[in-house]
């Protein structure tokens, strides 16, 4: 009788061969292995029956770059990874949504000058406030809240990669947390 690895591996060999049913077995036999991985990150039946899924597509692609050094290893190196990633995109778009983006284009014809006199001087004192921000901090910042630019022009603007200026954005989030209070503002 041949022991559980050697299956794996002929079963994978079957796999590249074109054999479905072969992944089928792969799916049921280690589907509760992938969904335990997946939901220990999301901690979220729904999100993780469905990363689940995803992670599957995602052997069966990667499948080719297997170099048959442990299955069960690699898939869950797959698992882990993709439900990282889903958590970091659900929280940046989270935050994202939360977000205030100050602007005059949210100005109406019924605000008053007064009102609108009010928005200008807050826009002033974040423009005195992001001077304190660290300096690799302050292009992004003021590129993105005050300029409204996006991503990539942000990137373009300063030759990196737009993973950069998500980075430093939320980087500078979290230094203007701890060191800004709303009174600050007021």
């Amino acid at each position: 009788m041949k022991g559980g690895r050697e299956v794996t591996d002929e079963l994978v060999e079957k796999v590249r061969g074109g054999n479905d049913h072969a992944f089928r077995i792969l799916i049921e036999t280690y589907k509760e292995t992938i969904f335990r991985n997946v939901y220990s990150v999301l901690r979220n039946q729904k999100d993780a029956e469905d990363a689940t899924q995803e992670v599957f597509i995602k052997i069966y692609t990667s499948l080719p770059q297997y170099k048959n050094q442990g299955f069960k290893t690699w898939i869950t190196r797959i698992a882990v990874n993709h439900a990282i990633d889903l958590k970091r995109k659900r929280e940046r778009q989270k935050e994202e949504s939360h977000e205030v983006q100050p602007s005059e284009a949210h100005l109406g014809l019924s605000d008053d000058v007064e009102a609108v006199f009010f928005r200008n001087e807050k826009q002033k004192q974040v423009l005195r406030k992001l001077n304190d921000l660290p300096e690799g901090y302050r292009d992004v910042v003021y590129g993105y809240y005050i300029q409204e630019k996006t991503f990539q022009q942000i990137a373009e603007e300063q030759q990196i990669q737009v993973k950069s200026v998500e980075v430093k954005l939320y980087r500078a989030r979290n230094w203007m947390r701890k060191h800004w209070k709303e009174e600050d503002f007021s």
